[in-house]
């Protein structure tokens, strides 16, 4: 609605995943570095962990576009499954089950008529040997299970069996588990301390600091711009950037958010410079729409 008038191609502060708005502040480049390695080393089990809105599925999908060629992911936005279910949808997800001929056998697994639920010791024995001979070919597989806050101890248990799946070199499967920091709180169950002595890498993103905001925000509107070469039109106050951190905190959603109403309002208004009495009341807004939910 207010692109045309800004001069943009696209919404700047969409809160969607999309990597191409990555925004490396030193929390998010530490966080990607710590992957990288964890991964290049084949260190077994990953955690990110960071508050909602931090950013955290656009780094997984960063860290898919940077890696090298020869890993492989599976990206599980949802693990809200059995057991089960996660095994078959990290299957899925590494296309196992459209290989060739040798893999038909996992396909058969699928098509069932007499069994309800694909055989839990063929699944793993087939991404077994999946594992075994991308390794054999120089290559690497990384699973990454976002929202991981939200499975279960039974679950958990399961990836750390998975994590078992190596050669006497080296680990097989890499697993990055991403989550909110409730997931700190389940990892330290009793029941899970063999999980728990197995993370190798432990990572927690922190939100922008206050003199990232103004970066954030001109670096999602120069990525959105018709033309990167001519300066843009639109502009924020300082006084603007100083309201912004106060109401978001330098939460990157909360940023989008807010940023998003204020460039609808100044288009309302024909005004091209964002300023402190902009964002008052569009956070007020937000808060009361908020309050009434």
């Amino acid at each position: 609605m207010y692109q045309e008038f800004y001069g943009l191609r696209e919404s700047p502060f969409n809160v969607t995943a999309d990597p191409d708005f990555f925004f490396s502040s030193q929390s998010h480049s530490n966080a990607i570095s710590s992957l990288l390695y964890g991964i290049e080393q084949r260190k077994g089990i990953l955690v990110i962990s960071g508050e909602v809105g931090t950013g955290k599925t656009t780094l997984c999908r960063k860290l898919l576009r940077q890696s090298s060629k020869n890993v492989k992911f599976a990206l599980i936005l949802n693990p809200k499954f059995s057991e089960l279910e996660l095994l078959q949808m990290i299957i899925h997800d590494l296309g196992i089950n459209n290989q060739p001929k040798k893999f038909e056998f996992i396909r058969s697994l699928f098509r069932r008529k007499n069994d309800s639920q694909p055989n839990k010791f063929d699944l793993i024995r087939t991404l077994n040997d999946f594992l075994i001979r991308e390794s054999n070919k120089g290559n690497n597989v990384v699973v990454i299970i976002d929202e991981a806050q939200n499975l279960s101890v039974s679950q958990l248990e399961q990836i750390r069996l998975l994590s078992n799946l190596e050669t006497e070199k080296e680990k097989l499967l890499q697993i990055i588990l991403v989550g909110q920091p409730e997931l700190h709180d389940k990892l330290r169950l009793p029941e899970l301390r063999q999980l728990r002595q197995r993370i190798a890498v432990y990572y927690n993103i922190e939100t922008l600091e206050k003199n990232d905001v103004r970066n954030y925000i001109f670096h999602r509107i120069a990525r959105a711009s018709k033309n990167a070469d001519t300066p843009y039109t639109l502009t924020f106050t300082e006084q603007a950037f100083e309201r912004i951190y106060h109401y978001t905190q330098g939460s990157p959603r909360a940023i989008n958010v807010l940023c998003d109403r204020a460039l609808l309002a100044g288009f309302v208004d024909e005004k091209y410079s964002i300023n402190d009495q902009i964002i008052e009341n569009c956070a007020k807004e937000i808060l009361n729409c908020e309050h009434h939910l």
